[in-house]
This record gives C-alpha cells, structure tokens and sequence, in this order.
C-alpha cells in the first residue's frame, strides 16, 4: 500500500490483496513447472538481433466475461535481416496486476521481449507462417474462448500476444516478438460500482473576425474555412458529435464554437483573403453547418450541459499576466454572462455555467481566484496538480470543498490523459483503450467504499482520439464495475474526508504550461481596444452593430485556444485593433486648407463626414484659436456646437469669427464626445486676417463721388442740348425726340443702366453678412485660399 503515494491511491484494499496473490499463485504454479522444464533463457536474448514487431489492432471483448469469446487480430512484421521460419502467433495470460503503477510500468515496456511471462495459451489457438521474410508483415487473427484463458480472481491480467519462430542463427524456438496489453476481468456486477463521470468537450480554435458587412443582416467574416472541415463528415467535430450521442456523457461546449456554426449556417458569411479583401463562404459549407447543429440539438437533448465562458478564457494566463491590467476580470464576467444566452439560443437547452475548466486542470491560488470571480463556484482541476498528501491507499472521490464556498472537481489524471497523442494506428488506439479500462477496474478494486469519479481529457481531441475515448466508453458504460453521472452530480456528492483540499501555491505552477500563456502585453492591447470600442459606442445611435461583435472578439482574444501559437494570437488582436480604428475613422473632421478674413466678421465652415451606415451624435465640434487676442471664435477662445450626422452623409458646421488685427492664426477643429473625451485627429488651418482700412474706405468713396458729378454733368449737358433743340424746332419735337427720357432706345438710358450695374457690382454692400448655407451633404474640402462666407 506504500506505492499509493505514487499517483493518487494504488493500493487494493488488504482483503482483495491477498485474494489476487492466492489467485496469482494457483495460476503461476503450472507455469512455474512449465518453464523449469525449457531449455535455457537464451531465446529470448537471441531476439534482439531478428526483432519482429507485434501490433494488436483489436480486442474484443475489450472486457470479456463467462462465456465470450475473445478475438485479438493485428500484425506481425519482421524487421531483422533473416527469415523467420515455423512462426507461430499465440496469447499469454500473465498473473493479475495489483496496483495502478504496476499497469503503468507494464504499458511502459509493452514490446520487451526479455520480461515476457505468463502461461501460454494452447497450440490450438495459434496461427503459423511457414515464413516470415524480412520486411513482410503478416495479418493474424486469434478467437480464444474466455474459459480457456484460465483466468482467476476479477482483476486485471496482462495479455500478450507473441510472435515465435527460428532463424538461421538460432535454429530453436523463441519469442521474437510480444506485444502486451490489459484484459480487464470482472465477469459479474461488483459488490460496489465506481461512478464515473465524463467530459465531452466540444471546442475548436477561434474562427471568427471582428468584422461583418454593413447591410442589415452584418455579414460575418471568418479567418479561414478550417471549421467547414471539422463540421464536415468524417471530420473532427462531425465525429464528436456521432461519438457522442451514444454515450452517457456530460457535454463541455464552448459558446463561441456554437456561434460560429450557426453564423456560417445562416449564409453569405466571408473568408478573409490575404490581400485584405474577403470572398464568399460556399452554399455547401452552409448545408455542412446547418446538418451538424441538427446533430448536435438531436445529441445534446436530455444530457447535461456544461457551457464555458464564451470563447473559453485562458483562466492561468489571466490570472498570471492579466489581473494587473484594468479591466480585464471584466471580459471574464462578460464572457461567462453571454454564455447561457448563446447555447439556449442555439441548441435549446439550458445549461450549467458555474464550472470553470483551467487547462489540464492545473490549479493555484490565483488561478482559482480568477476561476471563480466570474460567478463560477466549482472549478475541474487534476490530480496531478492537486495531489494526494495525505498517504491514502486509494482515489479519493472527485468533489472537494477547498473554501469560500467553492468546489475543486478533481480529474483523474491517469483516465484523463488515457488518450493523448498519435492514436491513428490501430495498434496504439487499442492499447490505449485496454489501458483505460484496465485502470478503470483497478481503481474499483482498491476499496469497498463507493466514490465519485472524473475524467477531463483533452479540449480538442483529435478524430483518432474521439474514437478511442468512445470506443473506451461504450466498454465501460456496458461493463460490470462501474455507473455513469453527471458532473453536477459528482461535484455534490459526499467528499472524502481523508483527501487533500490545498490549493497549490503559483510556483507549483508547470514550466511547460506557464511558457504557453497569453503575455501581459496581451492584455494591455485588449484594454487598448475596450478604450476604443468606449469611446466609439458612445457616438453611435445603434450600438450593438459595433459592441456585439467587438466585445465577442475581444473575448476570442484571450482564448485558450492561443496556447502555443503566439504568432497567430498577436495577429489576431492587431487585426482586431486595426478594424475598430478603421470603423471609427469614418467620422471625421474633413482637412481644410488656408482660409482668408478681409472684414472685422465672418463665418467659419467646418466640414464633418459620416461614412457609417448608421446616424451618429453625442458629439461636439470644438472650434479653438491660437491666438485669441488677434481672432475670436464666437466672442472667446473657442466655441463649441453639437454634431448630429445622418448615416453616408457629412455636414458643414459655421462659427462666428470676429478679427481684431491683422495677420495669420492658426486655428484648431477637434471632435469631443459629450463625456469629454477627444475623438479622431484634430485639424489644423490657418486664418489670415486682411482687415479693411480708413484709407481704402477713402479712396472707394472718392471714387463713387467722382462717378455721381460725372453722371450730374452729363445729365445737365442734355437737358441744355434738349431746350436748343426745343427752341430751334417748335413745340412738341423734344417729346418726340430721341433723347426722350421715357424712349426705351435713349442712349442716356443705357448709360444710366450700365452705371447702375456697375454700382451693384463694385459698390459697398454688407461685407458681414452671411452667404446661404454650404450644402449639408457635401464632402468636398474647402480650396485653396478660399474665402469664408460673410
């Protein structure tokens, strides 16, 4: 029982203890006899020079009981340079294992020949080869019925599946080749189940951009159309769900992955282009999303769901590299709030939000802290983080109250790494899933007692990986040592009293998963862009067309899907960033170029566009001199007005100057939001002030003097010229005459006109007087010393 200090409880309980070594005893005698009477150990030394290799690609029953049949068939290949002759393919039944590290020490050495043992299993149930050739591999397939195995006492044996044969180098029979895996033995229902609990996860990377289309329906755009072929058949996530909806599990969903399904299913969704630009999703991707929502709604119902933190927050890198920065607890509270809404409107069920799941369940006090600021009163950690002190002789039961009203959920760490890495040959699946199940038993053997128990594997299991976890499942679900339950229930059920319940400090922490983590440089970006998306929402009449998505991007942004890929989660968020300052780059001030004053008075336009699909206010115009003492904007400093804009529309905004010597001012136009805070770039011009001297006035007036005596003469010439002409010819000719002041063709007329016009034209009108308005829907920036309107 010492060795149960090892990796959390090993030990059988004594009774059981000395059961299994009665059993082994009776079943090794007759393979004791039979081995003293072989003629040396050489043969198995001998096979490290014609190595062959034994794969085991399948095992059923995986845990057999009274009246099976157990067929094993794989692969035999010989990679040594001489043929193998009389080859023969057989089982040996080794003695039951006693403890959990004894099945890790045999997984570990699962093709050494030299600590083969076990009895072997009758000729008649072997296969042979007359040859086996260099390089060639050889199917086999053996049915063994489970009586001839001679097994003993329910436990777990050692199987080994053998290749033996001669060479020419040694011309007697040897094992060349074994492969051993675990053949669970329970064949009636154990006195006390184990209930088991297990994880589901259904998580993918992040997909989703912070942009969507400017029509009504916001078009989404998406980084790529990898989620297309994980949705598809055969695919990761296609497979998931297939697996899963057989099985008596408890579903771990990422929001965020059930908003990108439903997004693409809806249609005209965009892939973003390398260029900057973006080109439509396939209509056979949207058939793709819409069957695999159907599957999931079909599986999911009447199981439970657990539904993580929108866009599943990085909890360790938060809590290490992101409580120091304002404001990021904050997107974990909003991540998990969203959460309940997105799964119930997608998948129509409720779900359970109060689980937080650090990666690989490692846990410290930080972590915990942060796990649980958003409203998350249990958290899944591992039994390889939170590790067994207290010497107990077996697995304790999962829930452990660890203060504060809170539940630390422990995993199991030997089943939950069960089935980790390249599990794409049958042979490695295989023995994964015998591995499985074989401490599985184990750890039901080890007490009377009934605990609660759980398996986390890992968040994005691969296809290969999925089928193994079911195939392990569906083994155990059918089994005779164990129940299914849900994680609510398994995190409620009686603690053991005996377990651990101390958080680990943060230098507990692992190395390896610490160098994953999003940097605290993550995160003072992410507070960038919120101080943004404030400033930017505030001017907005319809607000969700901007927070929505940017709030679920920056949610993305801490993912842990980023882990290990801090190249690909930097562009993201520069992305993020870069699109928000684009957005809010569509209301602006519009440049103006030099702009001339030739009077005490006048207006100023400023000009402000609106390139948004959408209204926009809240804004103010602030309209500022440099150089008050020279030029007034609305008799001060400066002066301010508000700003309201139509959607694709811009607008001329006028101030009241007033100049009180000459010369050039710059001015400065600045859009403020109404809480104060600046918005855009300001724009800069200069005024040049030409006031209008006494002297000019005298010299306009002298000329305007000059033009009436010129007119008075000339009209006194003609009514001197017109009372000749009266004289000379009688009476009545001067009305009928030319000169006539009613004759329309008079030429005195003309002159009257043309003078007339030229008064209108050059005379002194109103120079303060305000021209009509400059058109509200122009965009058009101000020429080149143009003159503001009087």
């Amino acid at each position: 029982m010492a060795e149960a200090a090892d990796f959390q409880g090993t030990s059988a309980s004594p009774a059981r203890w000395w059961l299994r070594r009665a059993g082994a005893l009776l079943t090794g005698a007759p393979l004791l006899a039979g081995l003293l009477q072989l003629p040396a150990a050489a043969p198995a030394q001998a096979a490290s020079s014609d190595a062959v290799s034994v794969s085991v690609d399948s095992l059923s029953p995986s845990a057999p009981t009274d009246g099976d049949t157990l067929t094993v068939s794989g692969t035999v290949t010989n990679n040594g340079k001489r043929t193998v002759t009389q080859a023969h393919v057989g089982l040996q039944v080794g003695s039951p294992l006693t403890s959990r590290s004894a099945i890790d020490s045999v997984a570990r050495h699962s093709d050494e020949v030299q600590g083969a043992s076990g009895s072997q299993v009758g000729d008649k149930y072997e296969e042979k080869f007359a040859k086996l050739a260099p390089g060639v591999a050889e199917h086999f397939t053996l049915s063994v019925p489970v009586d001839k195995l001679d097994l003993g006492a329910d436990g777990v044996y050692e199987l080994g599946v053998t290749l033996s044969g001669q060479t020419s180098a040694r011309s007697w029979d040897q094992v060349l080749g074994i492969r051993r895996t675990f053949l669970p033995w329970q064949p009636s229902d154990a006195d006390t189940k184990t209930k088991t609990t297990f994880l589901w996860p259904l998580l993918s990377t992040v997909h989703m951009t912070a942009k969507t289309g400017a029509g009504d329906l916001q078009t989404p755009e998406f980084l790529d159309d990898d989620l297309a072929e994980e949705l598809a058949p055969g695919g990761r996530l296609a497979q998931m769900v297939e697996l899963g909806k057989d099985l008596d599990v408890t579903w771990v969903i990422d929001p965020d992955l059930l908003a990108s399904v439903d997004a693409m299913a809806v249609g005209n969704y965009r892939i973003q282009a390398a260029d900057g630009t973006s080109t439509p999703g396939s209509r056979e991707n949207e058939a793709v999303a819409k069957r695999w929502l159907a599957g999931l709604q079909k599986a999911v119902a009447g199981k439970e769901v657990v539904a993580l933190p929108f866009a599943d927050p990085d909890l360790a890198s938060l809590a290490h590299n992101g409580t120091s920065v304002t404001g990021s607890l904050s997107h974990l509270k909003d991540a998990t709030d969203v959460a309940a809404t997105t799964v119930k409107t997608v998948l129509h069920v409720t779900p359970s939000t109060d689980f937080a799941w650090p990666v690989n369940g490692a846990v410290d006090r930080s972590i915990m802290k942060v796990a649980t600021s958003a409203g998350a009163d249990r958290v899944i950690a591992r039994s390889d983080s939170l590790q067994e002190t207290g010497g107990l002789p077996y697995t304790p039961s999962a829930a452990r109250p660890v203060g504060g009203g809170t539940t630390a959920v422990v995993a199991d760490a030997r089943l939950s790494t069960a089935f980790q890495g390249d599990l794409t040959k049958a042979g490695t699946a295989t023995l994964a899933v015998q591995r499985f199940l074989a401490q599985s038993l184990e750890l039901n053997e080890q007490t009377d007692k009934q605990r609660s128990l759980l398996v986390a594997p890992q968040r994005m299991p691969t296809a290969s990986q999925a089928q193994a976890m079911a195939a392990a499942l569906k083994a155990l679900q059918g089994g005779t040592w164990s129940q299914s339950q849900d994680l609510t229930a398994t995190s409620k059920d009686k603690p053991d009293p005996g377990a651990t319940t101390r958080i680990p400090s943060a230098s507990a922490y692992p190395s390896s998963l610490r160098r994953q983590q999003l940097p605290r440089t993550a995160y003072e970006q992410i507070a960038r862009t919120q101080d943004m998306l404030d400033s930017f929402r505030v001017i907005l009449t319809d607000q969700s067309r901007v927070v929505t998505p940017f709030g679920r991007a920056i949610n993305r942004e801490m993912s842990t899907s980023w882990r290990g890929r801090g190249g690909a989660a930097e562009g993201y968020r520069g992305g993020v960033e870069a699109w928000l300052d684009e957005l809010t780059d569509q209301v602006k001030l519009i440049d103006k170029s030099e702009t001339k004053l030739s009077g005490r008075s006048a207006t100023i336009p400023v000009t402000v566009q609106n390139n948004l699909v959408q209204p926009v206010g809240h804004l103010v115009l602030r309209l500022e001199s440099t150089m008050p003492t020279r030029l007034e904007i609305g008799g001060k400093a400066y002066s301010e007005q508000r700003v309201e804009i139509s959607g694709g529309h811009s607008q001329s905004v006028k101030f009241t100057t007033s100049a009180n010597a000459n010369g050039r001012v710059a001015v400065t136009a600045q859009l403020y939001t109404q809480d104060g805070r600046a918005y855009g770039d300001p724009v800069t011009f200069d005024v040049k002030v030409t006031e209008v001297t006494p002297t000019v006035m005298l010299v306009i007036g002298g000329g305007v003097l000059l033009l009436v005596l010129a007119g008075f003469r000339m009209y006194t010439h003609r009514k001197r010229a017109a009372a000749r002409q009266a004289d000379e010819g009688g009476p009545g000719t001067a009305a009928e005459g030319p000169d006539e002041p009613g004759n329309p063709g008079a030429p005195g007329d003309r002159l009257t006109e043309e003078s007339d016009c030229a008064a209108g034209a050059d005379g002194p009108g109103q120079p303060s007087d305000p021209a009509p308005d400059t058109a509200p829907e122009s965009p058009d920036p101000s020429g080149t010393g143009e003159r503001v309107d009087r």
